[in-house]
C-alpha cells in the first residue's frame, strides 16, 4: 500500500507473475474493500487471498514510529505472514527503513549475523547477466566481520539464486592496490581471502567502481553507505542514457528513420538496460526473506521482485543461508579459541 504508484500497480504486476508461473499463490496484505475490485477487475480471486490491514506505512513515517503504531498495517502484515510460516517471502513497494526494521525485529537475525544486509541485482557482461552487491543501504556502516558475512550471504544468493557453483568474490575499494583504502577493507581483504577455500568461492581481492558491472566478479562487497550511492548512480545512469538514446533518434527525421531500422536491437538495449527488470534487493541475515522493490515500481518492476521471491523461495535459500552463516561463524570461533591457545 505504501508504493508510489498505489496497489494497482501492485495487483497488475502479481497479475503479470500469476499468468506467467501458475505455481505461485499470493497472500495481499491491505484494506480489503480497496483490493477486492482490483484483484476482481484482473481475475485472480482463486489464486489471491486477501488479509484485511486498514493501515498504511507512507513514504515518510519513521520507522520507530511505525514500530510502535502499526500492528494494523499491510506491512506490518505481511512480515507477520513470513514469521508464521504462511508465506515464504515478503515482497514490499513500501518504506525501506521501516520494512527493515519490522523484519529485523519480527523476523529477528540468523545466529552468528551481526548486521543484515541488502543484496541487489546489477546488469554485468557476466553470462548470468548479472552481478550481486551488498550491503546497498541496510546498514551505513560495517566493520571487517560484519563484511565478511556480507560474502559469506552474497556467496549463498549467487550459488542459490544465480546457480554458481563457485562465484568469484570482490572487496570494493577506491583502488586495487593493496595499500589504498580504510583499515577496515584491509583487515576485511585478509578475512574473506583466508575464508575462501573453507566457503567455497574464489575472491578476486578489491575491485573498484568500474568492475561492478563487468565480468571480473560475480559479489561485489561493500558498506551500505558506499553501495546505495552506487546503487542510485547507477540507475539514474541509465535513465539518462535511455533519455539521450531518445533525444538523439528524434533530433532529425533521417535519425528517426534511423531509429526505426535499429528499433529490434534498440528494443533489447533498452530491456538490458531497464532498472525495473532487475527490481527487488533482497534483505539477508534473517530468519525469513524478504524482497524489497522499488517504491516506484510499476507492473514491471513488481512482476520482477515477485520473480526473484519465487525463484529464491524454491531454492531453500534462507536454510541454506542460515548453514553457511554457522559453519563459517563456528570456524572463526575455532580459530579464535586456537590463536588464544
Amino acid at each position: 500500500m505504501g508504493g508510489d504508484n498505489g496497489p494497482a500497480a501492485v495487483v497488475a504486476g502479481l497479475a503479470r507473475s500469476a499468468h506467467k508461473n501458475p505455481d505461485i499463490g499470493f497472500l495481499l496484505h491491505g484494506p480489503k474493500a480497496e483490493l477486492e475490485p482490483l484483484v476482481a477487475k484482473r481475475r485472480l480471486t482463486d489464486r489471491v487471498e486477501i488479509r484485511d490491514a486498514p493501515g498504511i506505512v507512507r513514504m515518510d513515517d519513521k520507522p520507530s514510529h511505525v514500530m510502535r503504531n502499526g500492528k494494523d498495517t499491510s506491512m506490518w502484515s505481511t512480515i507477520e505472514a513470513v514469521r508464521n510460516g504462511e508465506a515464504e517471502v515478503a515482497v514490499s513497494c513500501g518504506n525501506t527503513g521501516a520494512l527493515m526494521l519490522l523484519s529485523v525485529v519480527r523476523l529477528r537475525k540468523i545466529e552468528g549475523v551481526n548486521r543484515p544486509a541488502i543484496a541487489c541485482l546489477w546488469p554485468s557482461r557476466n553470462p548470468s547477466g548479472f552481478n550481486i552487491m551488498l550491503d546497498v543501504g541496510a546498514d551505513i556502516r560495517a566493520d571487517a566481520g560484519d563484511l565478511l558475512q556480507y560474502a559469506l550471504m552474497g556467496v549463498s544468493y549467487a550459488r542459490n539464486g544465480q546457480g554458481i557453483a563457485r562465484p568469484r568474490v570482490g572487496l570494493l575499494n577506491n583502488g586495487t592496490e593493496e595499500h589504498k583504502g580504510r583499515a577496515e577493507l584491509h583487515d576485511a581483504h585478509a578475512l574473506i581471502g583466508q575464508g575462501a577455500e573453507t566457503g567455497e568461492y574464489d575472491f578476486v581481492g578489491f575491485v573498484e567502481g568500474g568492475d561492478i558491472p563487468s565480468s571480473r566478479v560475480d559479489v561485489i562487497v561493500t558498506d551500505g553507505f558506499t553501495g546505495n550511492i552506487a546503487l542510485k548512480t547507477g540507475e539514474g545512469t541509465a535513465s539518462l542514457i535511455r533519455d539521450f538514446l531518445r533525444e538523439a533518434f528524434k533530433h532529425t527525421p533521417l535519425s528517426r528513420l534511423a531509429a526505426l531500422l535499429a528499433l529490434t536491437s534498440l528494443r533489447r538495449l533498452q530491456k538490458r538496460i531497464d532498472p525495473r527488470r532487475v527490481n527487488g534487493g533482497v534483505f539477508l541475515g534473517l530468519n525469513g526473506t524478504v524482497v524489497k522493490s522499488h517504491g516506484s515500481a510499476d507492473a514491471t518492476g513488481i512482476s520482477a521482485a515477485i520473480k526473484l521471491a519465487f525463484k529464491l523461495a524454491r531454492s531453500g535459500f534462507n536454510e541454506r543461508l542460515a548453514a553457511r552463516v554457522a559453519a563459517a561463524s563456528a570456524l572463526n570461533k575455532d580459530r579464535a579459541e586456537a590463536a588464544d591457545g
